[in-house]
């Protein structure tokens, strides 16, 4: 069970979670024509009376370009603002998650962008660890990700996760913990809604958004920190069979955060995983506004 913060922004208005209610007739319903965000929040740890969000604007800024895909015209400004007071309004006390989401909120039954409603909800949970701190175990699905001359993939676009499902389910039905999906290519793409990086010899590789990945922005932060820390990142196609032979590997996204793949298929990946740890713990510090080089990624609301 979740534990869902109180108060939702629904419909221009901030009201009980529980009131906030969408007819069955719902356009985006039927046809999967919304796109959403995802970003964690925590208690400061050092001052109670104000919030931690990780890279807010970025978050915004896309969530913004997704509706564009909707032709929903929805600014990042308005986006954020609503967000700031979506959580002043809850005063949530735990590490938690914000769902914006934007949608064809009209009713009717006609597959289309034009002459319709369209809206923006906000709504948040409790969350902690999404996946196994430790690790998980991963298996290639049989289902491939979508390509971008089919689909928006520069959107978080809602009807696009029926694949996400479809391989999660296969995943865990067969005793794995995350599914791994090719792209059409039969190159790497990512998990079921996470990205993934490669360690090999110190270097580290992750799938270029030329491989039909979606842009994250915890794998744009990773990248950003690792280069930092003095790491090279190479942004490029990656095999299967490098994964298997890889020193580490590891997936990332604002649910999971940076989680370690320990095995994929039958092939065990060593135990110890010094660069995943390391920018783990440096990106933990970041949330946590514990790095002053990094503190424009950390938005402060106060409460």
């Amino acid at each position: 069970m979740y534990n869902f913060l109180p108060i939702a922004y629904f419909e221009n208005q901030f009201i009980p979670f529980e009131n906030a209610k969408l007819s069955i007739a719902t356009h985006a319903l039927h046809y999967g024509t919304g796109a959403f965000g995802g970003m964690r929040g925590i208690p400061d740890p050092q001052n109670p009376n104000q919030i931690l969000l990780f890279r807010l604007d970025r978050h915004c800024q896309r969530l913004a370009q997704s509706a564009k895909f909707l032709q929903f015209d929805l600014s990042a400004g308005q986006i954020q603002t609503a967000i700031t007071e979506f959580v002043q309004k809850n005063q949530p006390q735990k590490p938690f998650y914000i769902r914006p989401f934007v949608y064809t909120s009209d009713l009717g039954i006609t597959p289309r962008l034009h002459d319709i409603e369209k809206d923006f909800f906000i709504y948040g949970l409790e969350l902690g660890d999404y996946l196994a701190a430790d690790g998980v175990r991963c298996r290639f699905s049989s289902w491939y990700r979508q390509e971008d001359r089919s689909l928006p993939l520069r959107g978080k676009i809602s009807g696009a996760y029926i694949t996400s499902s479809l391989a999660k389910t296969e995943a865990i039905a067969s005793g794995f913990d995350e599914s791994i999906l090719l792209n059409t290519q039969g190159k790497i793409c990512e998990a079921s809604g996470m990205n993934l990086f490669v360690v090999r010899n110190g270097r580290i590789f992750t799938p270029g958004v030329d491989q039909d990945v979606l842009e994250g922005i915890t794998r744009d932060s990773i990248m950003q920190v690792a280069r930092d820390l003095g790491y090279e990142v190479v942004e490029r196609p990656v095999d299967k069979t490098e994964l298997l032979i890889a020193d580490e590997a590891f997936l990332s996204g604002t649910a999971a955060k940076i989680t370690p793949i320990k095995q994929v298929e039958n092939y065990h990946l060593p135990l110890e995983k010094p660069i995943t740890h390391r920018l783990k713990e440096k990106i933990t510090a970041i949330t946590e506004n514990r790095e002053p080089k990094y503190q424009d990624w950390v938005f402060k609301v106060p409460l």
